[in-house]
């Protein structure tokens, strides 16, 4: 969908590079996802495809193939996904923490997960992957690991919807990109949201489906 100069996908690789990060786009082998594989050529990022359903094993294949030993998943529909928070959330599996959560008192679509690949390994071992959309869901049931949620001290953003699953995000989404452009940080989008106090009501009534819908799933 478009998104600022170009669609979502190329302005989450573009804010992740400009946020220090060396993305991958790790997508499926479905023939619907060529003209992904075939943008991320173009634009010269590093791709990886694999399997579908198992989100998983697509991201273990996709840290053997690069040879990567820790990674951070940044979702591409957290269009503002919190760089600084990101950063700390992968440092601290420096600090020898193994598998780390993001915050749940934040703003959604904020904070991926940050893994070491034998935890990938281990879950693929130990449990069914074959549907792992949720991964952290099977991730949580291994025992043994050094697991932690990174800390958020700012808890005043608990009721901002910034991630991108239903039109109403979308055009939420698009107010956040032209007011403060695509590198806004999440003071930025913090003191926007102070100034317009009614702004979070153009999209919040669909986080209660929202939630329904990581649950299940």
């Amino acid at each position: 969908m478009p998104f600022g100069k170009g669609c979502v996908l190329e302005h989450i690789v573009n804010r992740a590079i400009h946020f220090d990060f060396d993305p991958i786009v790790c997508t499926t082998n479905e023939s619907s996802d060529d003209q992904l594989y075939e943008m991320a050529k173009r634009n010269g990022w590093k791709v990886f495809r694999g399997n579908t359903n198992d989100k998983i094993k697509r991201m273990r294949d996709a840290c053997n193939y690069f040879g990567i030993e820790k990674s951070i998943t940044i979702d591409a529909d957290d269009p503002f996904f919190d760089a600084e928070i990101d950063h700390k959330s992968f440092e601290l599996l420096e600090q020898g923490y193994d598998f780390v959560l993001p915050p749940t008192d934040y703003y959604c679509g904020s904070v991926g997960y940050s893994a070491k690949k034998f935890v990938l390994d281990r879950a693929i071992d130990e449990h069914d992957t074959s549907n792992s959309e949720m991964m952290w869901k099977i991730i949580e049931k291994l025992k043994g690991l050094k697991m932690t949620t990174v800390n958020v001290v700012n808890d005043r953003m608990s009721k901002i919807r910034l991630t991108l699953d239903y039109e109403e995000d979308y055009h939420l989404l698009l107010a956040v990109l032209r007011i403060l452009g695509p590198f806004a940080n999440a003071g930025d989008i913090e003191k926007l949201f102070a100034r317009n106090p009614d702004m979070y009501k153009i999209n919040w009534f669909r986080q209660e489906q929202w939630k329904k819908k990581q649950e299940i799933g």
